[in-house]
């Protein structure tokens, strides 16, 4: 049972279409059957999908509000997040989500198919070995920030026509001092808990880093 729906959603992006209220809302209702099957999120954070994994998620669409036709790859997507809500926040945006693990890539094709999601493509690969390219790729915590960028840095496009350059965001948390030092590259890092009033993001952060 999930013990905050819609509403926070709603809280902090009011303009929220319809459809996309549909999309959310039968989103989530997808990946809670699919979760009795395959482990997509960790069972104790059912109830807390929307604030958790779906706010979460759309944190970046405080930070940036993708142009139409943007392509934005999902490395590790696991259950489709950040991916699966991102594509349903902007549906004129491209979104490819890329995952090694079969049976959760398998899962996330047919939630997107569910929720009437045309603008996803789903990858069967190792993000390291795809073989695409993107304006911007976005994560949640799959590896050290030096080790995204390692593996990523080469599919993304030079040329820009977003409000932010063409890169790489990521959603971690904790202390991350030394991975960006190890990265030797000027980051912005924005604090959740200046978006989001829940105790769940006050050390939660998003790291844009910049591929020129």
């Amino acid at each position: 049972m999930i013990s905050v729906g819609l509403d926070i959603l709603l809280k902090y992006f009011p303009l929220l279409p319809t459809l996309q209220q549909k999309q959310f809302a039968d989103f989530a209702s997808s990946i809670q059957e699919w979760n009795k099957k395959i482990n997509l999120i960790s069972r104790k954070d059912v109830e807390h999908l929307y604030e958790r994994h779906v706010l979460h998620s759309l944190s970046i669409a405080k930070i940036i509000s993708f142009k139409k036709d943007t392509v934005v790859l999902d490395a590790g997507t696991g259950g489709g997040f950040p991916g699966i809500p991102l594509a349903i926040m902007f549906p004129e945006v491209k979104f490819i989500l890329v995952d090694s693990i079969r049976k959760k890539i398998n899962a996330v094709h047919e939630i997107c198919n569910a929720v009437g999601l045309k603008n996803i493509q789903t990858v069967n690969s190792r993000v390291e070995e795809v073989n695409l390219k993107c304006d911007f790729v976005v994560t949640r915590a799959v590896a050290t920030l030096p080790e995204i960028y390692g593996w990523t840095k080469k599919i993304i496009r030079k040329e820009n026509f977003n409000t932010l350059p063409n890169g790489i965001i990521c959603l971690k948390g904790g202390d991350l001092n030394d991975e960006i030092k190890k990265l030797k590259i000027k980051v912005t890092v924005y604090e959740l808990n200046k978006f989001f009033r829940e105790e769940f993001f006050i050390e939660k952060k998003a790291v844009h880093i910049p591929c020129r």
